[in-house]
């Protein structure tokens, strides 16, 4: 039977108009032990959020996990159905596509798939403990901003489950083009989503963080 369940536009739930896939189930991530860092310039310091920090955040998420939602405005965070289900994609007005799982074991999509309707950009990640994933930070966050930069732009990031990889993506594009801190982007996804980057993600967002808030503080234009 055909499940067809209403589309909310407004930063809320997205549902597939085919036949529905069962998501896996979504368990708690283990971001691992604390670790705190400072940035100081100057005689000014900066708290850099510890991994026990930013899992009490993830962790404050609603605990459903629906097919994609809007995170930020005009941006949403999805999975694999909602990705492959052309009809939805239209209805959202979606114009450029970002798969954090472009791979043989994983996602498969391309440009062809999507024809001239959407924009592709497929990224070859593994969500895994030793994928260093932010060889891609700035093509990622390079492609949402100019994809919401363009007329009636609307993008899709997702992975398989849109809670891990596609989620990592979306962070790093808050932090270097919106100039979110981390926790602060964290925060604002969470009220949209559940979201679980993998303790390895976690590790190089913590990293990232540290950067931008020392190139800030020593530069406030940046």
């Amino acid at each position: 039977m055909t499940d067809r369940k209403p589309i909310q536009r407004a930063g809320c739930e997205v549902s597939c108009d085919k036949e529905d896939t069962e998501q896996r189930n979504v368990g708690d991530t283990d971001p691992g032990e604390e670790e705190k860092s400072m940035c100081a310039t100057g005689n000014s310091k900066v708290k850099i959020p510890s991994l026990q920090e930013l899992e009490e955040v993830l962790h404050s998420a609603p605990r459903s996990c629906r097919h994609g939602d809007e995170v930020w405005p005009n941006l949403y965070l999805g999975d694999m159905a909602v990705a492959q289900n052309r009809k939805t994609l239209q209805k959202l007005g979606i114009t450029h596509v970002l798969n954090a799982a472009h791979s043989k074991q994983g996602s498969i999509g391309d440009q062809s798939f999507y024809g001239n309707t959407c924009i592709y950009l497929g990224i070859p990640a593994e969500d895994s403990d030793h994928f260093d994933l932010s060889q891609y930070f700035k093509l990622a966050a390079d492609f949402i901003h100019k994809a919401l930069r363009s007329k009636d732009g609307k993008v899709l990031v997702h992975c398989i489950m849109g809670v891990s990889r596609s989620a990592t993506l979306v962070l790093v594009f808050l932090m270097l083009r919106q100039r979110l801190p981390l926790r602060d982007a964290l925060r604002q996804i969470v009220q949209k989503r559940a979201i679980y980057p993998n303790r390895n993600f976690l590790s190089l967002l913590l990293k990232l963080d540290e950067q931008l808030t020392l190139k800030r503080r020593l530069c406030p234009l940046l």
